[in-house]
């Protein structure tokens, strides 16, 4: 999968309130896309798409609230323009969670049930390589670190990958996300995937990238 070429640049910017925000911003730098951090809200705007990192998800979700950056984020997933969530990106983009504190909020808009740290502690990381179709026959070099699954999905969900019987990666039209950290390996197959999405959403749909 080689990296879009587009007439304009496309811009994809890393929520930064805690997590892999440097890897993920290396690895769309190198996927063809122009990065930047998004910490406050006027961060969001320009952007043609956004990832949200790999981190601890209910601190994510306590930063945001205290940031007022949720509702502006709401927004954003509901203009239609591209997510990525990998890990606890995931479990923010999820309409659902289990296991999640009282007061956890998401950002919501992808149709899936979310089980917070389905794959064990820290201590129990580990990397394995992933069948991917939507990437191509090489397996994906997967990295799992207290890694969430997906444990429902709704009709316009479509599973990208299972490792058992475990959902670990999906596509919801223009949301993506991923149980496992792309950002921190060497294969930049899911954010050139990504970057895709985004470029794709632009040439449809370009008057809502400046909103």
């Amino acid at each position: 999968m080689t990296s879009p070429a587009t007439a304009e640049t496309i811009t994809v910017g890393v929520l930064a309130l805690q997590g892999d925000v440097r890897e993920h911003l290396a690895s769309l730098t190198n996927s063809g896309a122009q990065a930047r951090a998004v910490r406050r809200v006027v961060d969001l705007d320009g952007l043609d798409g956004l990832v949200i990192p790999g981190g601890e998800s209910t601190t994510m979700s306590i930063l945001a609230v205290r940031d007022g950056l949720l509702e502006p984020l709401r927004a954003f997933a509901a203009s239609g323009r591209p997510c990525f969530g990998s890990c606890a990106g995931l479990i923010f983009l999820a309409d659902r969670v289990t296991d999640g504190r009282d007061d956890q909020q998401t950002m919501g808009g992808l149709g899936v049930t979310a089980a917070r740290n389905a794959f064990g502690r820290q201590v129990d990381s580990f990397e394995t390589d992933l069948s991917v179709p939507s990437l191509g026959q090489e397996l994906f070099p997967a990295v799992f670190i207290r890694a969430p699954a997906i444990t429902e999905v709704g009709p316009d969900v479509e599973v990208l990958a299972v490792l058992g019987d475990r959902i670990v990666a999906v596509r919801q039209g223009g949301l993506l996300a991923t149980a496992f950290h792309p950002e921190l390996t060497d294969d930049n197959r899911f954010h050139r995937y990504f970057v895709q999405m985004v470029a794709e959403h632009r040439r449809a749909a370009p008057e809502t990238t400046s909103k």
